[in-house]
Formats: structure tokens, sequence, C-alpha cells
């Protein structure tokens, strides 16, 4: 099997030549421009790959060669820009300072008008650039697709995922902030089902599902080997959001690279604060509102959520629910009928999703 690194290493040179020949077009831009590319560019450091992993490992099952082509390597790499284009937008949306253990795109822009003694207010213009930086991740990554998918046979089913995946991603980012609005009004008993909804559009399909189906269909998978692909990659997906939802409530800062607890702050009702919800009684539900999307929470407060959550028993259903959507994962590959080369890629690859540790 090929190892992961090669996959990293494979994307991380079809981003860099691609970095380098927009720069080499952009004298036009000025340097302001130029400042403004290198910080797209910073986006893109770092990573585990994980969805070009899954691509590759889609590629694999759809009978792709185990080392790849050009062609893989450019879908591979739209994936991961499109991955910092969600990031960059996210944490604008959400008040993130951090991404990675550095700051997030908004906070970097914002330090960039500080440093250059630019004037006007230093906050608002990192917010304004960010979501142009967004836009621009965006762009980046349909040129990649497009590069991919030039005189492919299979450009067309290719491209439809592809559509598919942005417009879920966008529509579950829009969920996601709904949601810590509409939460209040929403009858109580639905709000595991909201949360799960926002946790497949935002976040699962195109982590994993999609991925997985893009590089099948780019090897010219049968629909029988893209169902199976789906029905592992689905719950995968699921399993690997709901890790994180734990990792953003009782997440290491050292593993997470974001401050401890920061989806408390952030408001996010993701399934363990629905379920934690429903389980605790009035007055502490009352605390747990008052303190979900607080900005300014301190250690302390943080800390006491997470034991409200924890007492709940919350914790320990969300785990139960991570083993469940692996075992109906496990269910489905051991059902499909893929390489074994594939089957062994996938296994390993859904071990580094889910297996990750507050």
């Amino acid at each position: 099997m090929v190892p992961s690194s090669h996959v990293a290493d494979a994307v991380a040179a079809r981003l860099d030549a691609f970095i380098a020949r927009i720069r080499e077009n952009s004298a036009e831009y000025g340097p302001d421009g130029a400042l403004f590319l290198d910080a797209a560019a910073d986006t893109l450091r770092g990573g585990k790959r994980l969805r070009a992993r899954f691509c590759h490992a889609g590629w694999l099952a759809g009978g792709g060669a185990e080392l790849g082509t050009d062609a893989l390597w450019d879908l591979s790499a739209a994936l991961e820009v499109f991955q910092s284009a969600a990031l960059v937008h996210d944490d604008l949306i959400d008040n993130s300072d951090t991404r990675r253990g550095r700051p997030a795109a908004h906070r970097a822009l914002e330090s960039l008008h500080h440093v250059a003694g630019w004037h006007g207010d230093a906050e608002s213009f990192g917010r304004s650039a960010s979501v142009l930086l967004g836009d621009l991740l965006v762009a980046w990554s349909d040129d990649l697709l497009e590069e991919a998918l030039a005189d492919h046979p299979h450009a067309s089913t290719t491209r439809a995922e592809y559509a598919r995946m942005r417009r879920d991603v966008t529509v579950g980012q829009m969920l996601d902030i709904t949601e810590e609005s509409a939460w209040s009004i929403a009858p109580a008993h639905t709000l595991l089902e909201r949360a799960l909804r926002v946790a497949a559009l935002k976040s699962a399909r195109y982590s994993v599902e999609q991925p997985l189906v893009l590089g099948a269909s780019l090897a010219g998978a049968d629909a029988v080997a893209v169902a199976a692909l789906r029905s592992f990659g689905h719950p995968i997906g699921m399993a690997f959001q709901l890790r994180d939802d734990v990792l953003g409530v009782f997440g290491d800062p050292e593993v997470t690279g974001k401050p401890a607890g920061d989806d408390l702050r952030e408001g996010k009702r993701t399934a363990l604060i629905a379920i934690a919800r429903e389980r605790l009684s009035d007055r502490d539900r009352t605390a747990l509102d008052a303190g979900v999307g607080d900005p300014a929470l301190s250690p302390a407060d943080v800390a006491g959520l997470q034991r409200l959550v924890r007492d709940t028993g919350a914790l320990e259903r969300v785990e139960e629910m991570i083993d469940d959507y692996t075992a109906q994962a496990e269910r489905a590959l051991t059902e499909a009928r893929l390489a074994d080369t594939a089957v062994t890629a996938l296994r390993t690859l859904a071990e580094a999703a889910v297996a990750r540790r507050a």
C-alpha cells in the first residue's frame, strides 16, 4: 500500500507548482496583491491532508493505479484548497482567533494591517479581507479541479460530485449559524436531529464521503463501487465530525491547536450539546444556555460547563454514537466488493479520522 506520506508529498508538490505559477503571473497585482497571495498560500501550510488521502483511497477503490496520476493529484490539491477556503470563512464566522496553533486568517490579515502601518481599523480590514481570501481560495480550488478534468473521460461525473460538495458545505455552514439562533424556538426533541443534519452537510460529506466518491469517479468506478464507498464514507464522516465536536468542548489545545472549550465560547449547538441539554434539569439547562455562546467564558467557566455536560452522560452517549457509526462503516466495508489494497487503505484512514482523543 502507498504510504500516506506519498499522498501528502504529491499534493504538496502540486500545490507548490500551482502557487508558483500564480505568482509568476501576478506582477500586475502590485505589492499589496502579492501580500494577499502570500496570505492565501499560508493557509495551505500544514494539516493532515485527510481529504486528499480519502480521495486517493477512492481512486484505488475505483481501480486506479496506486501511484496515482497528475489528474488525481490536481483533484486532491483542489480538495485541500477548498478545505482551506471553508476554514477561513468558518473561523471568521465563529470569531476564532487560532487555527492549527497559529493565528486564524482574519487575525493574520489584521496583523498585516498593523505591521504595514495602514490607515483605518485593522480588525475591520482583517475581517473584510478574509471574506475575499476565502473567495480566492474557492477560485483556486476550481482552477485545480478544471486542470484535473481537462479532456478527462470522467470529467462530467466528477465535476457534478464536486459541485454538490460545494453546495452542501455552503448550506451546512448556513444551517450551523442558523442553529445558533434558531435552537431557542425549535422543539427540544428536534435539536439532536438538527445538529446531525449540520454535521452531515457542513463536514461529514466533504471530509470523507465526497472525497472518496470523487477519487472513484475520476478512476471510472462503476455504480456498485460508488454506492459501497458512500455506505462506508457517510458513517465515518459522521464519526469524524462527532469526534471534532467532542474535541471542541473537551480537547487538549496541544492536540486541537485551539483554546480549550472553544466550541462553547462560539455557541456551537452540536449533538453533544443537544443531548446534554435534553437531559439537564431546568436550572442547569438555563445555566448551559447562558454559557454556550458567551465569548468571555473564563477557564473556570469552561470547566464548569464541561462538568455539566459530562455529568449528563452526553459525552458517553456521543462516544457510543461514534462507535456505532464506525461499526456501520466496517459492516459496509466487509460487504463491499473492493480490491484488498483499497480496503486496507480505507480501514487505516477510518482509524486516523476517528481515533483522535481529547
